[in-house]
Order: C-alpha cells, then sequence, then structure tokens
C-alpha cells in the first residue's frame, strides 16, 4: 500500500505534463489545480480502503479527459433550465409558473437597458415603482388600488404589521394554514406584532364565532383561503359576504389571503374551487392577497389589492421598502398582466393557464410522438398510460387533471438510476416513479421539448 501510494506522481509534475497544460490554456491555472487536487485525493482514499486496485495511467488521455469532465462540470450554473415531466403544472420545486414568452420579452428588453423604474417620464421628477402595474390591477380585478411586493408572505406581514400592530386579529381555527417550507400563519402573524385570536373549530365557525369574540383590541378580521387542503364532511364556514357585513358593522376592515389568486374563472374547465379575485372584492372583501407566480402565472410577486385608504397606509410604511419587487419582476408581471386584457385570450396565452385547460387530445398526441421518439432504443419498456395531473403550488389539491403519461422501465436499469440520470443530464428531465416504472406526464411537457427528452433518455440508458 505504501509504494503504490507513493507511486501517485506529485500535482506540480502533473501540471507540467502536456495534457495539463493544453487544459491550464483553455480554463486557468486556478481550476486545474484545483479539480487535480481533488482527484488524486479520491485516489488516495480509494487505495486506502480498497475500492481502487491500483492508479490509473497519469499519462493518458482518459485521466485528463476526467478532469476536464470535472471543470465543466464546476461550470455548470447551479439553477439550470429543467423539463418538467411530474404533472405538477405549479411545481415550487421547479419554480412555480413557466413565464409567457412576453414576459420574458420584457425581462430582457428592461434587463438590458436602463428604464423608467422610478422616473416620471412627462415631469422628469422621481415616480413609484408602484404605478406600473397598479392600474392594470385595478382594471383587472376592480379593486381601488392596489400594490406590489416581493412575495405573498411579504403581503400578508406588511398588512398584518401596518393594520394590526399591538392589536387582535381574529380567524377562524380551520383556516390556520401551513404553506411550503412550514411557513405558518399563525407565525406570519405573531411576526407581524399583531396577536392572534382563533375562533371556532377546525371543522365548523359560525359567524356568532366571530362576533363574540369582537373587542376593542380588534383591529380586523382575516380570512385564508385553504388552496392546500380540504376539509370534508361535517363542516360550516362564513360566507364572505357574512364576514364582510359583520366587519362593515363594527367599522373593521375584512382581508383575505387567496394564496394562488386567479384572475378568470377556472369553473368552466372543471376547476371550480379557486376564487376569483374580482368576484371576492365584489363580496364585499377590503383587502386581498395573491401571488403572482402561481395560477396568476407570472414572476414571483405579492399583489395587495383593496381599498385605496388602506393600500395608501401600506405605502407609507418603511417596511415596504425592505418588501419591494424588483425591475425584472415588475416588467413580467406587466407583461402577464396584459395577457389578460382583450382581445387577449389568457387562457391560450398564459402557460401556466394553457397547460391547465389543454385538451386531453393534444396531451394523447405529444405522448405518442415521445413514444415515437423512443421506439428504437435498445432494453427500453414503453407504455402510455393515463395519468392524473394538478395545478400545484398549493392549489386546488383535490382537483385532479386527467392527464396521460409516457411510462418507461430499462433492461438491467433500476427505476430510481433512469429517474437519478435523467435528472442529473443536460437538460435536466424530472418525472414522477410509480409501481417501478418512470412516469413522464405530457401536461407539464411542451412539444418542442420531446426531442430534448429522447436524447435524454438515450443518454441516460447508455450511462
Amino acid at each position: 500500500m505504501n509504494e503504490l501510494l507513493r507511486s501517485l506522481p506529485q500535482t506540480s509534475v502533473l501540471l507540467e505534463s502536456e495534457h495539463a497544460r493544453h487544459l491550464v490554456e483553455r480554463y486557468s491555472r486556478g481550476e486545474v489545480l484545483g479539480v487535480l487536487r481533488e482527484e488524486l485525493q479520491r485516489i488516495r482514499d480509494g487505495l486506502l480502503q480498497g475500492s481502487l486496485a491500483a492508479p490509473p495511467d497519469f499519462t493518458g488521455l482518459d485521466f485528463f479527459a476526467g478532469l476536464e469532465g470535472a471543470i465543466e462540470m464546476r461550470r455548470r450554473p447551479s439553477l439550470r433550465p429543467v423539463i418538467n415531466a411530474t404533472g405538477i403544472i405549479v411545481h415550487t420545486n421547479l419554480g412555480r409558473a413557466r413565464l409567457a414568452p412576453e414576459a420574458l420579452a420584457a425581462i430582457q428588453d428592461i434587463g438590458g437597458s436602463y428604464s423608467n423604474l422610478e422616473l416620471d417620464l412627462e415631469t422628469g421628477e422621481r415616480g413609484s415603482r408602484h404605478d406600473h402595474v397598479e392600474a392594470l390591477i385595478r382594471e383587472l380585478t376592480g379593486a381601488e388600488a392596489a400594490l406590489v411586493v416581493n412575495n405573498c408572505a411579504a403581503a400578508v406581514l406588511l398588512c398584518l404589521t401596518v393594520l394590526a400592530r399591538d392589536r387582535e386579529v381574529i380567524a377562524s381555527r380551520g383556516e390556520l394554514i401551513e404553506i411550503g417550507g412550514a411557513f405558518r400563519l399563525p407565525d406570519v402573524i405573531a411576526q407581524s406584532g399583531a396577536r392572534l385570536r382563533e375562533v371556532g373549530t377546525t371543522n365548523r365557525t359560525h359567524p356568532r364565532d366571530y362576533e363574540q369574540a369582537i373587542t376593542a383590541e380588534t383591529a380586523l378580521l382575516l380570512k385564508s383561503h385553504t388552496s392546500n387542503f380540504r376539509i370534508v364532511g361535517f363542516t360550516a364556514a362564513p360566507s364572505r359576504r357574512q364576514l364582510a357585513e359583520l366587519a362593515k358593522r363594527h367599522g373593521l376592515p375584512l382581508m383575505e389571503d387567496l394564496g394562488s389568486g386567479v384572475l378568470v374563472d377556472l369553473a368552466p374547465y372543471g376547476l371550480p374551487d379557486e376564487p376569483v379575485v374580482g368576484d371576492v372584492l365584489r363580496d364585499g372583501v377590503d383587502l386581498v392577497t395573491f401571488s403572482g407566480d402561481k395560477l396568476l402565472g407570472g414572476p414571483q410577486a405579492g399583489i395587495i389589492a383593496g381599498r385605496r385608504d388602506i393600500i395608501s397606509q401600506l405605502k407609507k410604511h418603511p417596511m415596504l421598502r425592505a418588501l419591494r419587487v424588483d425591475k425584472l419582476s415588475l416588467a413580467a408581471l406587466e407583461a402577464t398582466l396584459r395577457l389578460y386584457l382583450p382581445p387577449n385570450d389568457p387562457i391560450a396565452s398564459v402557460p401556466v393557464l394553457a397547460a391547465i385547460t389543454d385538451s386531453i387530445a393534444a396531451v394523447i398526441a405529444r405522448a405518442q410522438a415521445l413514444a415515437r421518439e423512443l421506439v428504437h432504443l435498445p432494453r427500453l419498456d414503453i407504455e402510455i398510460t393515463e395519468n392524473i395531473a394538478y395545478a400545484g403550488g398549493g392549489s386546488l389539491p383535490q382537483e385532479g387533471i386527467a392527464s396521460y403519461a409516457v411510462s418507461l422501465s430499462a433492461q438491467g436499469l433500476s427505476t430510481e438510476t433512469l429517474a437519478e440520470r435523467l435528472r442529473s443530464g443536460s437538460p435536466s428531465v424530472t418525472g414522477r416513479i410509480n409501481q417501478d416504472r418512470l412516469l413522464l406526464d405530457m401536461r407539464t411537457v411542451c412539444e418542442s421539448e420531446l426531442t430534448a427528452i429522447a436524447s435524454a433518455v438515450q443518454r441516460a440508458l447508455s450511462g
């Protein structure tokens, strides 16, 4: 063993070889030195642990090709595109909404130049970044005023801080939700400085529960749309109009956190449980918060819409600067919101809505097209199977969407290994394992991605 370890060449000697000099010229001395040290340490560990019988040939091309591959892996961006074949349309781990081409063009246009982010071009004086989308949100929702911050949790935090700090917020026990990453609504309320007053029970809350809890310490009534779970069976909850009338009678604002927030009615497409923002405001809710990057189909953003006097208070609070949205998100959000204006058809032009409402015939056609591209690959068993897709992102949890998937298994290769190779490849492809087969759901895949998926499968099979 000692002889084997002593036979390993010094790093400085390897750096002087012809192959190493070519790598240094192509990359840099620091990068080559770094991967060379790591590789030599890996070889030492392998020899000591017995997993490596002998050192490699340090004069051959294979050794230095491995170093080059390691450098390329280091240089590969950490944040990379992924082909989503999971069937989860708004997949939080995969970046949620796929942006429309118009939104991408807006990001490139604004990001590649200076802009009037906070400049009034007519007067030449300082403007407000919040003006760029407020009129659009008012037009699309019917709200008196609107404000955009960097995400929906920030929107809720800002509203509660401004309206309820050191006072009580009344909320139903059945609506004290937890969202992804273990962020809980009671914790957000506590962080705002407000005190939570829970009313009702987990499954049943009545208007009288709210009314009996109202005191001089009450700042607002809070309703949360339970978009990521459902309680069924023996249940009861006040309607928005009942709560709005109660809040008005006591001179209190009614706030609702919608979470996802949709601007068009999805009921005609078999998805009836997601309230439309405009309908919520018309029911008398004073302040609504919702996300820009879920069912709305835009970039990450938290949108606040409602009464002008309340929005005015929010705009004046110092916390707003810490939560403000950046120019690229504003550009993408404005472009996305414009797709909801006539004569545009948001169902066709906003990718999230297009995926949700896409016909089953189109989904089947993509599955058949992918199967045709894969059929020539050896050792691969291919089936086209019915599947259930979901909106995702905490939206419509019980509303499965009919879909079809290409189901794969490979002879001599475990399903887990096949899935791992597809995830780690370039491009990365993510599917879902079910009953020891890999499902590639075609509701979340575009036709333009089919050839790339086929090539990725071929590379995964070859290792």
